[in-house]
């Protein structure tokens, strides 16, 4: 586990200095320390990371669901659910139809519709701030379409866990989703009318007790709901949303970033270690053109954004690609096909196309542009959009 950690670290720092994220450099450090991989072998058998890897995943969950709120939906709620609806049509439904085309049979196609569809929010919140784009007026619909995908994302895995966990029938199936649907409502009403009482529960001036609070639910329920048929991660997203909410929840948000952090990166890492980079070329063509599609489709979603809000080329251009990254929920999507058992290759064409869109995406949104120049609106001579300089925003603030 220390070696784990010190490599992650180390690959890590090397990215930053180059502008790379973490997500595909912890992926990386298990691929090359992993037994697939010639060389020194940290660990021969990646199960030995399991509970690690699984308590990682259910923390970048129940963090997601801290970052979500209520108020959400009632800001912009219309233009946001058409934006968000119109970026998950086109990207989800390009999945679905790429996995189709692949032929390795409809569960893979089903997982293959949320791999392709679903945005990365760790590293599209990264390039917003790297970028200094927080304050742009497109960014409210960037985070927009994330809540949308987060919304979808907790319906998506419902469904989809009682499908890849082969129910004999169309009765059993639907019994499973019924119970997974049923204990996903019992959790919702919580957060939204159980508030007050959630945060009297976790009322304490006490951190320690506090952090064993937020982390005994988080991990309870989300034990709890896989034996509703709903995925652990989910649960602890639906905690992460009740307790957001709360009066503890700015508190709880600070607390667990460490947490977030340090197991997230060994459950990147423990990815890693699965993966056989001998597998990589058999997958090579499929993960290339899955990139093009969903290179495609979010130059199209950012347009259809761009018309409702009435944004130029550079917003247009800004929103296609900084939504363009793939991460934590492709790789939850791997763990939960491959311990159904479906196709061999699905774990390698993941990888790849993770690896590839979490290094270039943000590389590609800093350079966004280019592709205004090619929207309509745009300018060949337009000059690249630049952040304030501290400096700069000192002066401004001190100009009248």
């Amino acid at each position: 586990m220390g070696g784990a950690f010190v490599a992650a670290a180390v690959l890590a720092r090397l990215g930053n200095r180059i502008g790379l994220p973490t997500i595909p450099l912890f992926i990386l450090a298990g691929i090359l320390l992993g037994p697939n991989t010639p060389g020194f072998v940290l660990l021969k058998d990646p199960h030995d990371l399991e509970m690690l890897s699984a308590l990682g995943l259910v923390l970048l969950l129940f963090y997601l669901g801290l970052e979500f709120h209520m108020d959400d939906l009632k800001t912009g709620g219309r233009k946001m659910a058409l934006a968000g609806g119109a970026y998950l049509a086109l990207n989800v439904g390009a999945g679905l139809a790429f996995g189709f085309l692949l032929g390795w049979g409809t569960s893979e196609a089903l997982v293959l519709a949320g791999v392709l569809g679903i945005s990365s929010s760790a590293i599209v919140t990264k390039v917003l701030v790297d970028l200094g784009r927080i304050g742009n007026p497109e960014t409210k619909p960037i985070l927009g379409i994330i809540v949308v995908e987060d919304i979808f994302l907790a319906l998506y895995l419902a469904a989809l866990q009682p499908v890849l966990s082969g129910a004999e029938d169309l009765a059993a199936a639907a019994l499973q989703i019924g119970k997974a649907f049923g204990f996903l409502l019992v959790l919702a009403i919580a957060a939204r009318y159980g508030t007050k009482v959630i945060g009297r529960l976790f009322a304490t001036k006490d951190n320690e007790l506090l952090v064993i609070s937020f982390l005994g639910a988080a991990v309870l329920v989300a034990g709890i709901a896989e034996e509703f048929g709903v995925a652990d991660a989910i649960g602890a997203f639906m905690v992460g949303l009740m307790l957001g909410n709360t009066a503890s929840g700015e508190r709880i948000r600070e607390l667990v970033h460490p947490l977030r952090d340090a197991f997230g990166a060994i459950f990147f890492f423990g990815f890693g270690l699965s993966i056989d980079p001998g597998d990589l070329p058999t997958v090579l063509w499929p993960v290339l053109i899955a990139v093009v599609v969903t290179l495609m489709m979010n130059v199209l979603a950012g347009l259809a954004a761009a018309r409702l809000y009435g944004f130029g080329a550079q917003p247009t251009a800004n929103i296609s690609t900084t939504l363009l990254a793939r991460g934590e929920f492709a790789l939850i999507l791997a763990t939960m096909a491959a311990a159904a058992g479906l196709d061999d290759r699905l774990s390698p064409f993941i990888a790849g196309y993770v690896l590839i869109l979490a290094v270039i995406a943000p590389l590609i949104a800093g350079r966004s542009h280019w592709l205004a120049r090619i929207l309509p609106g745009g300018r060949g001579d337009q000059e690249p959009p630049r952040a304030l300089s501290p400096e700069d925003e000192a002066l401004a603030k001190s100009t009248p």
